[in-house]
């Protein structure tokens, strides 16, 4: 487990100056492809996201970019059955994997994503980075922490954020992520912490996902208040 890439929280990023935020110009969608020969173009950089159906994927996507249904939400889980792909600013594609998990879908579909994305993960080259996706409410479970070893199998650097914080009381957020981190072997301050409905963690993820594509691009992605 150790071998994980984890992006830790940085407490002085190098990256960022007081104050800034990721400024959102433009999102655009690109496509929706199932297998590496419909993916787009080897161009920009991408961010994945990945989590179970129904984790709060969909609501975090639109919080980090300022847009209220750039990725549709929706209250069946396991609607998302492909790999969407949106360009940010023109810098770098954010990539809606699909969520996991959801037994009520086609026995043919879920068997689908598996292979889906585990090909997207071993084989897309411009691949920086994933944030991957927990409920605080609960315990990840074995398609988790498959997640989790592909990640490691592929060096993915993994950005883990817990979501949904604002359903929980402030002692159960204190409980419920020892629950996620012992399951997971990861220490605290590997997780970010996040609420849709507040916005709280949306600066340090972005944080966390500049550092990702700074690695090795060199990319500013970070500037006046979004």
């Amino acid at each position: 487990m150790c071998g994980w890439a984890i992006l830790h929280r940085l407490q002085t990023p190098v990256y960022v100056q007081t104050g800034e935020q990721m400024k959102i110009t433009t999102t655009e969608f690109i496509k929706s492809a199932t297998r590496p020969e419909n993916y787009p173009p080897v161009e920009l950089p991408e961010i994945a996201f990945a989590g179970r159906s129904n984790v709060g994927k969909s609501s975090l996507i639109n919080v980090l970019v300022n847009r209220r249904n750039l990725v549709r939400t929706s209250s069946t889980p396991g609607r998302t059955q492909l790999i969407n792909f949106f360009a940010v600013n023109a810098d770098f594609t954010l990539v809606d994997l699909p969520g996991y998990g959801f037994a009520k879908v086609p026995l043919a579909v879920k068997k689908a994503w598996g292979p889906m994305i585990r090909t997207y993960l071993e084989q897309r080259e411009t691949l920086k980075g994933v944030v991957f996706i927990l409920d605080i409410r609960r315990v990840p479970g074995d398609e988790d922490l498959k997640m989790l070893d592909w990640l490691e199998e592929f060096e993915v650097p993994t950005i883990p954020v817990i979501t949904k914080i604002e359903k929980v009381n402030r002692s159960q957020r204190d409980a419920e992520p020892r629950k996620i981190m012992a399951a997971t072997g990861l220490p605290r301050d590997a997780f970010s912490l996040f609420s849709a409905t507040t916005r709280e963690g949306r600066d340090e993820i972005w944080e966390r996902i500049a550092e990702a594509l700074d690695e090795e691009d060199g990319m500013d992605l970070l500037g006046a208040d979004a």
